[in-house]
């Protein structure tokens, strides 16, 4: 576990942080009471996943997004001001800070009240969005979600796997599952909307083993997501699973496995909303195929998400799928990591 921490410190010290940006800010799609919804998602430049500057995820390259030497009250709050000038009437409005909303190392409690405060102002919203590290939640998400009343309010939190050893030896996720059920029955018994991430296919797991660990953790946690969200691994620069990719000791996942997963966590319940979202998709850092099949998958696998029309699930024809399932089936004959 240390090795691993020093291991992905060493390569974070490789990256030159940059200057005091503008937000990001972008137009897509999701979902709210069932129904496909405008949504505009802000990213916030602050200093930063306190996690991250300690070691971080092994998976994680949203550290390069930040600023550690520190972004003080009024540059946030003129951050999100900028931002939400491209407000052009979403329905949900998802605020980032590529670490937690909730740190009040990274936004203080006052200026977290106010910049939700001004983003529930805005005309048509219905929904706000934040993420943070479950160690940050605490009874305050109700005098947070007093401010924006009525509008709705979820937090997300990535959880990535339901297996302690993969959060440890596998992604050096910094907390255990029972630090994430912890936050989760805090945000549920204020009667709010969790979202929680999966990572598909985090280091050091086969093919066959990241399949089983995604649908065996979604099985653990459907009782208190609002929202489950798969994220297959892409591979961010100055990572740990950088290093191991451009060794060839790593492959993203198959965009077969993701569709292997839908179909059974599907099936699990009809309340738990299931999506995935697939950054670099049919890339070669990112979930892709043989390169023939990848967009017809993409597209369903995002109209599913958006919908949850089980008919988008439906196999795509192509040749490359028996190469998948060859892989999958010499796999059950290796020693499983987590096993």
């Amino acid at each position: 576990m240390k090795g691993l921490q020093e291991f992905s410190r060493s390569m974070h010290k490789r990256y030159r942080y940059h200057k005091l940006r503008q937000s990001r800010v972008w137009q897509e799609y999701d979902t709210l009471n069932g129904k496909k919804t405008p949504a505009l998602t802000i990213i916030i430049q602050t200093t930063g996943c306190r996690w991250a500057h300690h070691s971080g995820c092994t998976m994680c390259g949203y550290f390069r997004d930040s600023l550690p030497g520190g972004i003080d009250e009024t540059q946030i709050i003129s951050q999100m001001d900028k931002a939400l000038e491209k407000y052009a009437g979403e329905s949900i409005i998802k605020i980032f800070t590529s670490g937690s909303f909730l740190d009040s190392k990274e936004i203080s409690f006052h200026t977290q009240k106010k910049i939700l405060k001004e983003v529930a102002k805005k005309p048509h919203v219905k929904k706000i969005s934040i993420e943070s590290r479950p160690e940050y939640v605490t009874d305050k998400i109700e005098e947070l979600a007093q401010t924006i009343k009525p509008v709705a309010f979820e937090v997300s939190i990535g959880l990535e796997s339901a297996n302690d050893h993969i959060l440890e030896k596998s992604i050096n996720k910094g907390f255990l599952f029972n630090d994430w059920l912890k936050a989760a029955k805090c945000i549920r018994e204020h009667n709010l909307d969790l979202k929680t991430y999966l990572l598909i296919k985090p280091a050091f797991l086969t093919e066959r083993e990241a399949i089983e660990d995604c649908i065996q953790s979604a099985g653990k946690i459907l009782d208190f997501s609002t929202t489950i969200s798969f994220n297959p691994v892409n591979i961010h620069s100055y990572t740990m699973l950088e290093w191991l990719w451009n060794r060839g000791e790593y492959r993203p996942p198959w965009l077969w496995s993701i569709m292997s997963i839908l179909k059974e966590v599907n099936h699990l319940d009809d309340k738990t909303h299931i999506q995935c979202d697939i950054i670099a998709g049919g890339q070669k850092r990112g979930a892709h195929n043989c390169g023939k099949c990848d967009k017809k998958i993409l597209d369903n696998i995002n109209n599913f998400s958006l919908s949850q029309n089980e008919k988008f699930l439906v196999d795509v024809e192509c040749e490359c799928k028996k190469k998948w399932e060859g892989i999958l089936e010499l796999e059950g004959f290796t020693k499983g990591f987590y096993f």
